[in-house]
């Protein structure tokens, strides 16, 4: 099995006795030996609280999710419970006269089940005060590990030291069976997680690890590779994995079909204790002496293919299923909506698939796994061939496919029989993976190479790093993905099969003009299809985008990692699958693509054909499309948005069509686009326009600029009033002051009790208004509290030299007071 194991978590510590995962955070809970119980963020490497629970060790610990708490057991006797968001002790009391070595929570229920050095388990209640609910007898030895069914979580299984596993019902007296489990000790019991199987898998002193079958208490096989005593194993949730641990420090990756041993880890961390997996990501944690490490094993992407005709096959597991996404209602499609699931039971495949890919005419599947492929009739489900494979491709016309076998070497079949392969493939060496499509695209480390599926020549060699090679229908389009980019090719095969036909001599580099780079397209892609000359791809951020030309435009966002399964053109959308087999889809206008490949390609007669045909919802886009290919007048007659359609014509200055659009508007922004229309007016020297524009947004700073700068006496006028209605002092009073009018300049200042200043400017401009202001200056300072110097104001006698002027000697009585 091509196996990856990616390490994502590391830490050194005190030793570390048992972990558990969070299942919806990213936190990992580990019970220490020295008493703390620490929960690490696995994607940032750090911890997020520490719990110093006890000064002896913690043996066990696990989450309680629904309850914001956690439970740990320790070797003072003792239950703890605590919540992790507010750190406070829930309940803490002697659950077991002696050490505590296992526990387990119901999944749905309110219990907690313990297991002790005393040979005993107990279930307590934590609705009912933590109250022990029952005793289950029968052990005579200490309690390794508990674990429910998750089959039946009516009942569970204990691993004890006296060799056994026993299988209880939560009500019963006495254990269901027992099973003699091994020769020395057991330390470790755990269920099988599928359906197909009634299996358990067992560990023990003996350094061996047993499955069984629980409903015939047969052993189905025994696992040897450990040097030392074997803590635990563990069934993987969705892989066909067992997972072990020992004391010899190594942790050992098993295929459960096969029972062979897959792979060896050793992270140096000495002894092996407690394991904890996640079962919404393929996250493994194990604890050690020195430590914890989390690891991912194989990938979470979903195994699938759509052929062109709408039909879908996924694996689960080694279950394969079917649905036909051509028959759904399109009525019923809600864009993001979860598809009701059609699938239906095609049958089982002997490999763990992880690849699925039908022939191009649809009648055939290649599920590839394991080293092995099998080829299947895709309506029966029987299998037509097999034989050794790492990869698999299929040519263009479904009846050629090459394989790259577990060696490296490189095969083609045609018609179910072996024809001879590209001779300079098998001489490059380092051949990881094949590619089909109209060429062969044979790939190593840091290059792919095209060759003739007939002649086997080579077409063209490219250094790139290539993880998929995804052909157009037609063959002219290739789009070559590489880890952190995308290339899209355009092949000329008429150019190529020129130069063949003169005798050209194309070396190990190939026909330089058989490839032309179209775009190259910036963005991470986990999954891609063509429709036409049109590549859709979501990227690993999770953004659905179609790519025409040389730009890529966006179409969707997911909260999640989505995968492309393909397009239904009859029906116009695009479906995706999350990793959890849902599927979902949206909404794409084949005639869309259709109009963009068209302006592309600078054929505006075959545009406006295709125009009518493409939804109303979809216009706005296309004038988007064609806004940013600098288009705008075509985009303007295009676009249905007014918003899109006012922006439009004022960029291109079309005044009156921007006036009639912002006339219509009602949003709440309709002044935002008269100001900008007065501003583009403005510009144009059209000075009524954009005084119209000004008004209607209430724009009288602008308003200001305009008159002063035109010398318009009754618009200054008009202003004045519409400022003093609008409370806009400042602009009223420059109006008036264009104006000439100083009297109404100082009835602006005292409206706006600005009284020392309509004394100062009733002092030099309207000397018959200093009464009044410096009356209504007395008046607020008394209202204030300050009666000695509003007396102050006024009084020649104590500021003689006030308002003296070069043609009065008087005084007048009006004071800059402090």
């Amino acid at each position: 099995m091509q196996l990856d194991v990616k390490r994502q978590f590391f830490n050194r510590s005190e030793r570390v006795k048992s972990v558990d995962f969070h299942p919806t955070e990213p936190w990992l809970l580990a019970g220490l030996y020295n008493g703390s119980v620490v929960i690490y963020n696995t994607s940032t490497n750090n911890p997020v609280k520490s719990f110093e629970v006890t000064d002896v060790p913690v043996r066990c610990v696990r989450f309680i999710p629904r309850k914001n708490w956690f439970v740990a057991g320790s070797d003072d006797f003792q239950l703890r419970c605590f919540n992790y968001n507010t750190s406070d002790k829930i309940s803490s009391f002697e659950a077991h006269p002696d050490y505590i070595r296992a526990l387990a929570v119901h999944p749905t229920l309110p219990y907690v089940i313990t297991g002790s050095d005393d040979m005993s388990i107990k279930l307590w209640n934590w609705e009912k005060q933590w109250r022990c609910q029952h005793i289950f007898e029968g052990h005579t030895h200490y309690i390794m590990n508990i674990v429910f069914n998750p089959k039946d979580t009516n009942t569970f299984a204990s691993a004890c030291l006296d060799r056994t596993v026993k299988v209880w019902s939560l009500g019963a007296v006495n254990a269901n069976f027992t099973l003699e489990a091994h020769d020395k000790g057991v330390n470790y019991v755990e269920y099988y997680h599928g359906n197909d199987k009634p299996y358990i898998v067992t560990t023990g002193d003996d350094r061996l690890v047993k499955v069984w079958d629980y409903h015939s208490k047969s052993l189905v096989q025994s696992m040897e590779g450990h040097t030392s005593n074997v803590s635990f194993a563990i069934f993987h949730p969705s892989l066909p994995l067992i997972i072990s641990g020992a004391e010899d420090g190594t942790v050992k990756v098993w295929n459960s079909s096969t029972y062979r041993l897959e792979q060896t880890l050793n992270y140096g961390l000495e002894r092996a204790w407690s394991v904890a997996y996640s079962k919404s990501i393929n996250d493994v944690a194990v604890g050690f002496d020195e430590g914890a490490v989390v690891f991912k094993l194989g990938r979470e992407d979903p195994t699938f293919s759509m052929d062109s005709s709408g039909k879908v096959i996924y694996s689960r597991n080694s279950e394969i299923f079917g649905a036909n996404l051509q028959t759904l209602d399109q009525d019923d499609l809600v864009d993001g909506q979860r598809i009701p699931s059609q699938a239906r039971e095609l049958g089982n495949t002997e490999v763990f698939p992880q690849s699925i890919q039908h022939s191009p005419n649809g009648r055939f599947v290649t599920v590839c796994g394991d080293g092995e492929y099998i080829i299947y009739t895709a309506l029966a489900w029987r299998n037509k061939s097999f034989g050794l494979a790492t990869s698999f491709a299929w040519a263009g016309d479904s009846n050629t496919y090459a394989v790259r076998e577990p060696s490296g070497k490189l095969r083609v079949f045609k018609n179910f029989k072996e024809k001879n392969a590209p001779k300079v493939a098998n001489n490059t060496g380092g051949i990881t993976s094949v590619f089909g499509g109209s060429l062969l695209g044979i790939a190593g480390n840091g290059w792919i190479m095209f060759c003739d599926w007939e002649s086997g020549d080579i077409v063209r060699w490219i250094e790139v790093d290539a993880s998929q090679v995804s052909w157009s229908p037609n063959g002219d389009y290739v789009a070559i993905i590489s880890p952190d980019s995308a290339y899209m090719l355009q092949f000329n095969r008429d150019a190529y099969d020129q130069h063949v036909a003169n005798g050209a001599d194309f070396g190990d580099e190939g026909d330089e003009e058989a490839f032309e780079v179209v775009s190259e397209i910036s963005d991470s892609i986990s999954t891609c299809k063509w429709l036409g000359d049109c590549l859709i791809y979501v990227s690993t951020l999770n953004r659905l985008c179609y790519v025409l030309g040389h730009k890529s435009q966006p179409l969707n966002h997911f909260d999640g990692p989505q995968y492309l399964l393909g397009y239904i053109g009859t029906q116009n959308r695009i479906y995706v699958m999350d990793k959890d087999l849902q599927i979902r889809s949206y909404a794409l206008a084949k005639s869309l693509i259709e109009y963009e490949s068209a302006i592309l390609s600078q054929d505006f007669t075959l545009a406006e054909n295709i125009l009518p045909r493409i939804p109303a919802d979809q216009k706005n886009r296309i004038a988007r499309f064609l806004e940013d290919e600098g288009l705008k007048e075509l985009a303007m007659s295009v676009a249905t948005d007014p918003d899109q359609k006012f922006d439009l014509a004022v960029e291109l200055g079309k005044l009156d069509e921007g006036n009639a659009l912002a006339s219509q508007s009602v949003s709440a922004d309709s002044q935002n686009k008269w100001r900008t229309l007065g501003d583009k007016a403005l510009e144009k020297w059209d000075i009524s326009l954009s005084v119209e524009c000004y008004k209607k947004a209430s724009d009288l700073e602008a308003l200001l600029l305009v008159y002063t700068s035109s010398g318009d006496k009754g618009g200054m006028q008009e202003l004045a009033e519409l400022a003093i209605q609008a409370g806009q002092n400042n602009i009223a009073f420059a109006a008036l002051l264009q104006l000439g009018q100083p009297g109404e300049c100082v009835d602006c200042l005292l409206r706006n009790q600005r009284y020392a200043e309509a004394g100062l400017f009733a002092s030099t401009y309207c000397r018959d208004k200093i009464q009044e202001c410096t009356a209504a200056w007395k008046s607020s300072l008394l209202g204030e509290k300050k009666d000695k110097i509003a007396k102050s104001i006024g009084d020649p006698e104590n500021q003689p030299e006030l308002f003296s002027n070069s043609n009065s000697n008087s005084h007048n009585n009006l004071i800059d007071v402090e």
